[in-house]
């Protein structure tokens, strides 16, 4: 029996960017939990912290019968680092993710790796130029910034697509850590996303070093929408392995 894949999206995103993964792996009988972040997708209520955050998947890994392949894109990633320390969870997944280790958060991890490797930033877009801060924290991506951070080699309408459903992101989350390490006591896989604009390659490969296993795509920072297949592809071999 193939364990339950439950998927967790990134900052500014909802549960709608996986229906492409997702209806992927049901048709290969596997199944699929999307999770909606508080304040994100379909959820009206307000944003929440990590803690939050991390919560609403607990509370869906609590109801599941059976192991969880928890995963987790950009953001997603240090959230489901947090929540897969639960029972359930047998299998951690990162795409183009942020898998901190104690005590660190996304401002502070793995920077004494990623001075050493001269990382060079040279001809990149600056996620800031593309970014609005309001007064109550909250941060909004222009347009023209998500389709080149997020979905640039999407085709347009699938870009625009995801562009209408983006929702504003509380920027306080990215200066949290998690209070437990999932992937510290369970297997792991990182999928580096090679044309990512938004999150350096290079500090990917540096994070996948944490994981157990790691694959590389030749893809930007949402492979879940460019190319769903390889998204699917592993994590149906991650569930029923």
């Amino acid at each position: 029996m193939a364990a339950t894949v439950v998927l967790v999206h990134g900052a500014w995103h909802g549960a709608w960017c996986w229906d492409l993964v997702a209806a992927d792996l049901r048709q290969r009988g596997i199944d699929v939990v999307a999770v909606d972040l508080p304040g994100h997708g379909d959820d009206t209520g307000p944003c929440t912290d990590l803690t939050g955050d991390v919560a609403r998947v607990r509370e869906v890994l609590d109801v599941q019968d059976g192991p969880v392949v928890l995963v987790g894109h950009s953001y997603g990633g240090l959230v489901v680092t947090d929540a897969g320390a639960h029972p359930a969870v047998s299998h951690l997944v990162y795409v183009a993710a942020l898998n901190p280790d104690a005590g660190e958060t996304p401002m502070t991890m793995a920077t004494e790796e990623a001075a050493a490797a001269h990382i060079d930033h040279h001809g990149r877009p600056n996620p800031g130029h593309f970014m609005t801060v309001g007064d109550d924290g909250m941060a909004t991506v222009s347009a023209e910034g998500a389709h080149l951070l997020f979905y640039e080699d999407c085709t347009d309408e699938q870009s625009a697509w995801a562009i209408s459903r983006l929702r504003p992101q509380p920027m306080g989350n990215l200066q949290q850590a998690p209070s437990r390490i999932g992937w510290h006591d369970r297997p792991s896989t990182y999928a580096v996303c090679l044309r990512d604009n938004i999150m350096h390659p290079d500090l990917q490969r540096i994070l996948a070093r944490r994981a157990t296993n790691a694959v590389e795509w030749d893809t930007s920072h949402s492979p879940f929408l460019s190319r769903p297949d390889l998204v699917a592809d592993l994590l149906a071999e991650i569930a029923t392995s």
